[in-house]
């Protein structure tokens, strides 16, 4: 295996924006670890991380198999790969006996998250889920003072994550999460980071669950007179759509690096033409809700609410917790956090933040996994894979509810779920 005397020794499994941004770490601390190896099917995108790691060219492999053929050469493996591609190697990694962090969703289907979690507990290694927010300031210190009394007992929350039209036009029309055959649906893909939240800050079981949603206006139906498939096609009311790709990436710049990487006009009016990232937002294969309600209760009676929107001009999210000795409501955005007793004292509250991504908090949940690494306990950091399992089997329970029009019993899906799970096994099927 290959050592390090300078921290533990890693393996990025695909080299995207997450695992760019989770190896980035390592090069600002280069105490805490060292990126030893890359898998990336992406040529390009492999070299890149590979170069700026220093990575020697026999741990630079094509797939996440080529990497888990060889003898076990790391402490620990970074899986960064799309929705529908953690599964199989994070269970490979394990079986390996590699510690494994990986991004957020585990799994796009309920019995591949639930067994991920068994098998972590099975071989006794680390399984940290990406849910990033539990490490952002701003989410911690409203958890502290939740924990600590400030508004009494909790007795509702309301979440809501802006999303916002652009970002959500891009991610989740044009972009990898707009078809959930491809990646997974939106509450999973975008938002489980946010049920996720909110099992955290109440702590307590669910015990039902309730949802509604659709995607209302991405679709064909609201395709202007005038408008064609490609936002260079042609398309006569182009200038007027606040969605049009000439001027989101081309004009103003947003979101370019994931069109291209050339600075060039012509370049980047030729990956719009040829890419999936200039067409028309009404004439896509896009098929996850652009707005979805969920409706939550825990145990001793606590409720939730959590609203995703993508119709918004902000990209934060905001949350408001109603107590019995008064209420906090919050906006990321703004950093802003206010607590307001029913005695009538205010106090406001401005979390530290942090350089790195979603405010800092990304190095912080690669420090933790650090720590946990190196002491060997895996269950010690803030977040783990049994915990996230729930919260992930919370998103799945409130996607059957929406779809079938239901509130589901969380015990009793639970239950079914496991069944499943140890039926495929006697049926040799996972």
């Amino acid at each position: 295996m290959i050592q390090n005397n300078r921290g533990i020794t890693v393996a990025v499994i695909g080299a995207g924006s997450r695992g760019v941004g989770y190896a980035r770490y390592f090069l600002s601390n280069p105490v805490a670890g060292k990126v030893v190896a890359v898998a990336d099917p992406d040529s390009e995108r492999l070299k890149k991380l590979s170069d700026q790691h220093f990575v020697h060219e026999v741990h630079r492999y094509a797939n996440y198999q080529a990497f888990f053929e060889q003898p076990k050469m790391c402490d620990a493996v970074l899986i960064c790969t799309m929705d529908q591609q953690h599964y199989e190697p994070t269970m490979m990694a394990l079986e390996k006996g590699y510690h494994v962090m990986v991004e957020k969703p585990m799994s796009p289907d309920p019995i591949e998250t639930l067994d991920m979690s068994r098998q972590a507990d099975n071989v006794g290694k680390i399984l940290m889920v990406g849910h990033v927010l539990r490490y952002s300031p701003f989410f911690y210190k409203i958890k502290s003072l939740l924990h600590s009394g400030a508004i009494g007992d909790v007795i509702s929350i309301d979440l809501i994550e802006n999303v916002g039209h652009i970002h959500y036009s891009h991610s989740f029309v044009r972009g990898n999460w707009g078809n959930s055959r491809r990646s997974s649906f939106m509450l999973m893909s975008k938002s489980c980071h946010d049920i996720d939240i909110l099992h955290w800050l109440i702590d307590k079981p669910c015990v039902k669950v309730s949802s509604f949603g659709s995607l209302m206006h991405f679709n064909s139906n609201n395709a202007p007179e005038g408008s064609t498939a490609n936002c260079f096609d042609g398309c006569i009311v182009e200038r007027s759509c606040p969605y049009s790709a000439n001027r989101i990436y081309v004009e103003r710049g947003e979101w370019l690096w994931q069109v291209t990487q050339s600075e060039r006009k012509e370049d980047r009016i030729r990956a719009l033409q040829e890419g999936p990232y200039g067409r028309c937002v009404y004439r896509c294969d896009n098929d996850v809700v652009d707005h979805q309600v969920v409706s939550m209760e825990f145990e001793t009676g606590i409720t939730a609410s959590f609203t995703m929107i993508a119709f918004t001009t902000e990209e934060y999210r905001t949350i408001k917790v109603f107590g019995t000795k008064g209420q906090l409501r919050s906006h990321m955005g703004k950093n802003e956090i206010v607590v307001s007793t029913f005695n009538g004292d205010v106090e406001k509250f401005n979390p530290a933040t942090h350089a790195g991504g979603h405010f800092g908090a990304d190095p912080l949940l690669v420090e933790d996994f650090v720590t946990q690494v190196n002491s060997g306990h895996v269950t010690g950091g803030r977040t783990h894979a049994k915990t996230s399992a729930d919260s992930h089997l919370i998103t799945f329970a409130a996607e059957q509810a929406r779809l079938q029009g239901e509130v589901v019993e969380m015990a009793e899906y639970v239950s079914n779920l496991s069944n499943r799970l140890s039926s495929a096994y006697i049926d040799n099927k996972l």
